[in-house]
C-alpha cells in the first residue's frame, strides 16, 4: 500500500479523477445557472406590454423620460434585459444552445449593458436609488409595529434624513437606525407608532388620512447653474430646482384628534366667548371692506401720485355736532334730534372692563388658558420637527424673493427718532458749516443764530461726535423713562432738540423737514422698506392740527414708502399744572373738534383735509409704569375732571375710542379715509391696560405684559390682535432681551411683528428694521421670521391681491417669501381653537379682520 502511494502513476490517476469530478460539478452548476436565468428573463418578458406595431417609415415613438431631469435614465438597461429575455424565450433556450453560445448571448447582453452605462454616466456623489423596470423610484413601506423615532424629511443638501432646527444632535439608537436605513422614505408618525409613506401631491398627512390642501403651486426655476471655477453643482439640489411645479404638502401630527372638554372647561369657554363678543360689539369695522374698495388695473409696480397734496374741493354736508360728556354727538342737520352714530357710554364700558378683569383673574380660567397656550407652543415645535426642511425648501424654490427683497413694514417708529445717530450728527455738522448765520431760536429775550447757539455751548463742529451727541440709550435708562426721554436732547441740550427735532419752532421746522426728506430718500433707495411714522398732537390748543398739516403740506413730506400716525401724549397733569387746560374736556376739545370740522366742511381746513388722507391711525403714548388709580364703573365726566391728577390709561382710551368711532362713521358716510385706534399698551404698568385695548383697539404696540396674563394672551391669540413688538427698545427700558416674550408669542401663534420704536436711541445702522430682524434671528430661537405684514393700508401689489384672505389662499410666496405650509398650519390650528372655544357652534370668516 505504501509502495502504491509512492508510485507516480497513482498520483497521476488521482489528479485525473479530481479534474473529472470538478469538471462535472462546474458543468452542473453552469447548467442550473442558465436554467434559472432563462426562467427569470422569461417572466420579465411576459410582464412587458405587447410591442407597438408601426408602419414602415414611421418615426419611432418618443421614449418617456424616467426619473428626474438631473438623474440618468436607467430604463434603457431594463429594456435591454427585456429584449434579451424575449429573444431567449422565442428560441427555446436548449442546453446545447446555451453551451454553444457561451461567449455569444451572454456576452451580447453584457456588451449592451456596458454601452448603455457608458452613454448614461452616473454623476459622482449621487445617492443610490431603488428603481424598478420602469425606471421609477420604489417606495418601501415598513410593516413593523414597534415604536420608532420620527423619520426626518430629506434636506435639499443631503440625501439622508436630516435633523430639524429644534432637535438635538445626539439622537437615540432608534433614530440612528432610522437614518441609516436607506429604504425608508419620508414618512410621518401615526399615533400607534406605525410609519406610513409620504402622500404626494396636494395633501396634508393627518394621522394616516390624506386631507386636501388648498395651496397655490410653486413656480420653480428651470435654469441650470453654470460650472463656475470648476465647482460642480449638487445634483440633488439641482434636481429639486428643476422639478416641475407641484403642490406643497406638509406633515400634521394630531396629539388629540377628538377633544372632549370637561364641564369646568366648558364653563371657561363660555366666559371666553362672552369676552370675544364684547370685543365685536366695540370694535369699529367699515361697512365696505378696504379690499373691496381697491381697484387694481395695473399689475405692475404702482406709480407714485405726482400731486399728493392737491386740494380737491368737496361740498359741505348738513351735519352738525356737539360735545356731550366728553363724546361728540353727530346729527343729520340742525333740526334733527336723534344721534346718528351712537356708541357705548362710559358706564357701560367700565362695567364691561370690570367683567373682563374678573374673567382674567379667575383661577379656572387661568388654568385652562395656560394649558391651551402650552399646547399651541408644543404643536408648533412638533410642526417644525416634521416640516422645517419642507418650509426651507419652499423658500428656496421661490424665484427672486428672499429676506432682503421682501417688503418690510416698520409699524411702530416715532418720527422724531426715525434717523440714526450718525445721520443726525452729519446733518448738524452740515448745517453748522453751511448755514451758521441762520437765526434759529429765541432764548432769554434775544434771537440767536446757529453759530451763536453752539458758541454758547462752547462747542464747534469739529468737537462733535456720536459720543458727545449722547442720544443713544444705555443701561442708565433701564426703568428710567424720564432719562430715556432726555436722550431726545442732542448733547443734553433742549435748545438743540427744539432747533433740529421740532416742527413748531422759529424756523417753522425747516431743519426737521429736510432731515425727514433725507430719511425718505433712504427708504426709497432701499426700495423694500416701508414705515408708519408717529407724529405728535399734544392737545394744548386747537390750532395744532392746522400747524402740523401746513408743515407737512408746505414741505411736501410725502413718500410712497411712508404713512402717518398721530400720537397723543397722556400729559394732562402737566398741562393742568401749567394752566394750559382747565379740565380734561378742554384736552378732548382741542384734539377732536378740528377733525369733525374738517370732515363736515373740508374747505374750513384745506391743508388738514389733505393731510388726513395720509393718516392711518391714532396712538396714545407715555410712561405706562406710572402708578394710577383703577377706574370704577361710575367715573366723573371729562368736564368734571378738574383735579391735577392724570386720568387712568383706560379713561384716556375710552374717550379717544368713542370720539374716533363717531368720527370714522361720519368720514365713512362721506367716502373719506378712516383712522384706526392703535395705542401703546402693555409695555409696563397694570394689566388692565391690555384688557381695555382688547375691547377697543385694532392692534397695539409692545404688549410684553401679556406674558403675565395667560387669559389675555389666549384672547389676543383668538382675536388675532396685532402686536408691534420692539425687543431692542424693551431691552433699554423695561425687559432684558433674553427674557422678551416675542419668541414665545411667535411660537404660540399670536399676531406679532417686529418694529424699531426709536432708531435714534436704539439702533446703529442705516436700516434699523433689518437690524432688528437680524438680531432677533441670531439671538432668539426662531426658525422663520416674515417681515412682510398684511395691513389693510398696505398696497396689494407688494403682498398679493388676495392678502385679505385667511390661510394659504391669501398668501403669495413669490411676494411674501412665507411658505404655504406655515400659513396653512397657522390657519388650521387657529380654526381648531375657535371651534373648541365655541363648541363647533361658530362660522369662521374667510377674510381677516379689517
Amino acid at each position: 500500500m505504501g509502495s502504491d502511494a509512492s508510485d507516480p502513476s497513482y498520483k497521476l490517476h488521482l489528479a485525473c479523477a479530481a479534474l473529472v469530478g470538478a469538471s462535472v460539478a462546474a458543468a452542473s452548476g453552469y447548467y442550473l445557472h442558465c436554467r434559472s436565468l432563462a426562467s427569470q428573463l422569461g417572466s420579465a418578458a411576459a410582464a412587458l406590454p405587447p410591442p407597438h406595431h408601426q408602419n414602415p417609415g414611421d418615426a419611432p415613438p418618443p421614449r418617456a423620460a424616467a426619473g428626474s431631469s438631473s438623474l440618468p435614465d436607467l430604463s434603457s438597461l431594463y429594456s435591454v434585459g427585456a429584449a434579451a429575455a424575449a429573444a431567449g424565450g422565442s428560441r427555446g433556450y436548449s442546453v446545447a444552445e446555451e453551451e454553444d453560445d457561451d461567449d455569444g448571448e451572454g456576452g451580447c447582453i453584457g456588451e449592451l449593458a456596458a454601452d448603455a452605462a457608458d452613454c448614461l454616466p452616473v454623476p459622482l456623489g449621487l445617492p443610490r436609488l431603488h428603481v424598478g423596470p420602469d425606471g421609477n423610484k420604489q417606495l418601501v413601506r415598513s410593516s413593523s409595529n414597534r415604536r420608532v423615532g420620527i423619520i426626518k424629511p430629506n434636506s435639499p443638501k443631503s440625501p439622508v434624513a436630516s435633523a430639524s432646527a429644534f432637535e438635538s444632535v445626539e439622537g437615540s439608537e432608534e433614530d440612528d437606525a432610522a437614518q441609516q436605513n436607506g429604504k425608508l422614505d419620508n414618512g410621518y408618525v401615526k399615533i400607534n407608532g406605525n410609519i406610513e409613506g409620504e402622500q404626494k401631491g396636494n395633501k396634508v398627512l393627518e394621522n394616516g388620512t390624506a386631507v386636501p390642501l388648498a395651496a397655490a403651486s410653486l413656480i420653480r426655476s428651470h435654469s441650470i447653474s453654470n460650472d463656475l471655477h470648476g465647482v460642480q453643482p449638487d445634483p440633488v439640489a439641482a434636481d429639486i430646482l428643476r422639478k416641475e411645479p407641484e403642490q406643497e404638502s406638509f406633515i400634521k401630527l394630531l396629539t388629540a384628534p377628538h377633544e372632549i372638554p370637561s364641564p369646568d372647561e366648558i364653563e371657561v369657554y363660555k366666559l371666553l366667548q362672552k369676552c370675544l363678543e364684547l370685543r365685536d360689539c366695540y370694535l369699529f369695522r367699515e361697512e365696505v371692506a378696504p379690499w373691496e374698495k381697491e381697484v387694481i388695473n395695473d399689475p405692475c409696480t404702482p406709480k407714485p401720485d405726482p400731486n399728493p397734496f392737491t386740494y380737491i374741493p368737496e361740498p359741505k354736508s348738513e351735519h352738525v355736532f356737539q360735545m356731550v360728556d366728553g363724546v361728540v354727538h353727530v346729527y343729520a342737520d340742525k333740526d334733527y334730534t336723534d344721534r346718528l352714530y351712537p356708541v357705548a357710554d362710559a358706564t357701560t364700558f367700565f362695567t364691561d372692563l370690570h367683567y373682563m378683569l374678573r374673567v382674567i383673574s379667575a383661577g379656572n380660567t387661568r388654568t385652562v388658558c395656560h394649558n391651551r397656550l402650552n399646547l399651541l407652543e408644543h404643536k408648533f415645535k412638533f410642526h417644525l420637527m416634521l416640516n422645517a426642511d419642507r418650509e426651507f425648501l419652499a423658500q428656496k424654490t421661490a424665484p427672486h424673493r428672499d429676506f432682503y427683497n421682501v417688503r418690510k413694514v416698520d409699524t411702530h417708529v416715532h418720527h422724531s427718532a426715525c434717523m440714526n445717530q450718525k445721520h443726525l450728527l452729519r446733518f448738524i455738522k452740515s448745517k453748522l458749516r453751511k448755514e451758521p448765520d441762520e437765526v434759529v431760536i429765541f432764548r432769554d429775550g434775544t434771537y440767536m443764530t446757529l453759530k451763536e447757539v453752539f458758541e454758547s455751548l462752547d462747542l464747534t463742529g469739529y468737537d462733535l461726535n456720536v459720543d458727545l451727541l449722547d442720544v443713544h440709550a444705555d443701561k442708565s435708562t433701564f426703568h428710567r423713562f424720564d432719562k430715556f426721554n432726555l436722550k431726545y436732547n442732542p448733547c443734553g441740550q433742549s435748545r438743540l432738540r427744539e432747533i433740529f427735532l421740532k416742527q413748531d419752532n422759529l424756523i417753522q421746522g425747516r431743519f426737521l423737514a429736510e432731515l425727514t426728506k433725507q430719511v425718505f430718500s433712504d427708504l426709497t433707495a432701499s426700495k423694500y422698506q416701508m414705515a408708519e411714522y408717529r407724529i405728535s398732537i399734544y392737545g394744548r390748543k386747537q390750532s395744532e392740527w392746522d400747524n402740523l398739516a401746513s408743515w407737512i403740506v408746505n414741505n411736501e413730506l410725502s413718500s410712497e414708502n411712508v404713512v402717518w400716525l398721530v400720537q397723543i401724549p397722556r400729559l394732562y397733569n402737566v398741562y393742568k399744572e401749567m394752566g394750559i387746560v382747565t379740565s380734561f374736556q378742554t384736552l378732548l376739545d382741542n384734539i377732536f373738534l378740528p377733525l369733525f370740522e374738517v370732515t363736515i366742511d373740508p374747505a374750513s381746513h384745506p391743508q388738514l383735509h389733505v393731510f388726513l388722507k395720509q393718516v392711518v391711525g391714532l396712538d396714545l403714548v407715555d410712561d405706562e409704569s406710572k402708578p394710577e388709580r383703577r377706574p370704577t364703573k361710575h367715573m366723573p365726566t371729562p368736564e368734571q375732571w378738574t383735579n391735577v391728577f392724570n386720568p387712568a390709561f383706560s379713561y384716556y382710551a375710552y374717550y379717544c375710542y368713542a370720539n374716533l368711532y363717531t368720527l370714522n362713521k361720519l368720514r365713512e358716510s362721506k367716502g373719506m379715509t378712516t383712522i384706526k385706534f392703535r395705542p401703546h399698551a402693555g409695555e409696563a404698568g397694570d394689566i388692565d391696560h391690555l384688557a381695555a385695548t382688547f375691547l377697543l383697539c385694532h392692534n397695539i404696540s409692545h404688549g410684553i405684559n401679556l406674558r403675565k396674563s395667560p387669559v389675555l394672551q389666549y384672547l389676543y391669540y383668538l382675536g388675532q390682535i396685532g402686536l408691534a413688538m420692539s425687543p431692542l427698545s424693551n431691552n433699554s427700558l423695561f425687559l432684558d432681551y433674553h427674557r422678551n416674550p416675542f419668541p414665545m408669542f411667535f411660537q404660540r401663534g399670536l399676531n406679532v411683528s417686529l418694529s424699531t420704536d426709536d432708531p435714534l436711541q436704539i439702533h446703529l445702522t442705516k436700516e434699523p428694521l433689518v437690524e432688528e430682524y437680524s438680531i432677533a434671528a441670531s439671538v432668539l430661537p426662531l426658525s422663520l421670521l416674515s417681515p412682510c405684514s398684511s395691513y389693510a393700508n398696505t398696497n396689494a401689489h407688494w403682498i398679493g391681491k388676495n392678502y385679505y384672505k385667511r390661510g394659504p389662499t391669501g398668501n403669495d410666496i413669490h411676494k411674501t417669501n412665507v411658505p404655504h405650509i406655515r400659513i396653512q398650519f397657522r390657519d388650521l390650528i387657529w380654526r381648531d381653537e375657535m371651534r373648541l372655544v365655541y363648541q363647533n357652534n361658530v362660522i369662521l370668516p374667510d377674510e381677516v379682520d379689517q
